[in-house]
């Protein structure tokens, strides 16, 4: 049953809270989908050749899709890509500094966050452990850390711009160390340790982020928008999981529809987990290899195939509308975003806007375009990179945003609804291109 705009916003928060690091998020999203009906897989085993539901999770990454009764060797896919990972911070090895009398956490700045948004917030630690008997354990603290800003009084210039060094004023304090024997103690490792249930002392390895605590809300002067971490790209992630369940409760139109949402976004992709990796195309090749497809037959597949690329863009900012394109303004709640750029930056071209076009009717939600200003280059996203690897045809859309890779970002709230359908049109919609 589709949920009300309204049903979807508080569950995206919950979605958001229960997935502080990419590990979390590839395990709730095959998690609600292992209760959807999906089974479990496991890269290890061989997979079922007939007809089903399926999802597996490599590291921060997820794959799941549908195969229909009537698949064969030359069905294409419909595939919704994404990523589960976010700007932040992520602790180093001898995560354990001690500073004049203060506990405080060794980070290393992870991909492109906005500094000055993590300052003065209440922060968790979230990530993964691998303890010596090789099991891997996912850990979430509540609220323990911190980056505290310079007084003013300290810094009577902070105002007319503040620069932060990423080593020196970003560390996040946890406690107090003021004796010989506080210090002694201390341990960051074993905070989010005990939030796994395990000793410091059996951790033999361990990924873990710094993700801000804060619960999502709906402010406004109608409730229109939402302010959360990890919009980006969570917001993908999201819809594109609402999008798959709709497609095996109502049918998939004779297409393998599949989310595939990787790790590794924010730092370029190249990992094995990233969409640069091998992850997708081997899953691929086991599928199509399951339905006795040749070479020349699963390259037909691909070639009737589209991959949407779904991560968050801009929206326009009323403070700073010089940064913008002066005739593409995107604005909240005015439908998701068809991203376009000249030097294939985004993969949109016109079969893709035609095929979004298609989509967007059948969903019966508006859409706008995003294209950037000449002296501000915008950033990329997986499209290229899937598109490059597979061939396959890819188009680039996603919400708008204001403050990306903020600590806290904002969208609209109608706009995830509207992602939401876009995602589950992609998946049955008959298209003609």
């Amino acid at each position: 049953m589709s949920l009300s705009a309204d049903e979807l916003i508080e569950d995206l928060g919950r979605f958001v809270t229960e997935s502080p690091s990419s590990y979390h998020a590839a395990e709730v999203t095959a998690q609600r989908l292992s209760a959807a009906g999906f089974t479990r897989l496991s890269e290890q085993q061989d997979w079922p050749a007939q007809p089903g539901r399926y999802v597996v999770v490599r590291d921060g990454a997820v794959l799941a899709w549908i195969l229909p009764d009537d698949a064969a060797a030359t069905t294409p896919l419909r595939i919704l890509g994404a990523h589960t990972d976010s700007p932040g911070f992520k602790l180093k090895p001898k995560s354990t500094v001690i500073s004049h009398g203060w506990v405080q956490a060794g980070t290393e700045v992870y991909g492109g966050p906005l500094l000055n948004s993590w300052l003065d917030r209440e922060l968790r630690l979230a990530g993964r452990l691998v303890t010596r008997d090789g099991a891997t354990h996912l850990a979430a603290t509540g609220p323990v850390a911190r980056i505290p800003q310079l007084a003013i009084h300290l810094d009577r210039q902070v105002n007319e711009g503040l620069k932060l060094g990423k080593q020196q004023h970003t560390t996040p304090v946890l406690g107090l160390a003021g004796s010989s024997e506080a210090a002694a103690e201390a341990d960051v490792l074993a905070v989010i340790a005990a939030a796994a249930g395990v000793e410091a002392s059996e951790v033999d390895g361990y990924d873990v982020v710094v993700a801000d605590s804060q619960t999502p809300a709906r402010f406004g002067a109608q409730h229109e928008f939402f302010a959360s971490g990890r919009l980006d790209n969570l917001s993908s992630v999201y819809a594109g999981l609402q999008g798959l369940l709709d497609a095996a409760e109502n049918g998939t139109g004779g297409m393998i529809p599949m989310l595939a949402a990787f790790d590794h976004e924010e730092l370029g992709s190249a990992s094995r987990s990233g969409a640069a990796g091998p992850f997708l195309e081997e899953a691929l090749g086991r599928i199509y290899e399951a339905l006795g497809a040749t070479a020349a037959q699963r390259a037909q597949a691909l070639a009737g195939s589209w991959h949407l690329s779904s991560d968050a863009g801009h929206a326009v900012h009323p403070n700073y509308s010089e940064r913008h394109d002066p005739a593409n303004r995107p604005l909240p709640n005015a439908g998701p975003l068809l991203k376009i750029n000249a030097n294939q930056r985004y993969t949109t071209d016109a079969p893709g806007a035609a095929m979004w076009a298609q989509v967007c009717r059948a969903a019966g939600i508006p859409s706008q375009e995003f294209v950037s200003n000449n002296d501000i280059p915008c950033g990329s996203t997986i499209g290229p990179i899937t598109s490059t690897r597979l061939g396959i045809r890819t188009v680039d859309v996603g919400i708008p945003l204001l403050s990306m890779h903020s600590a806290r970002e904002m969208c609209g709230v109608d706009d995830v609804a509207h992602l939401r359908s876009a995602a589950a049109a992609f998946f049955s919609a008959e298209l003609t291109v």
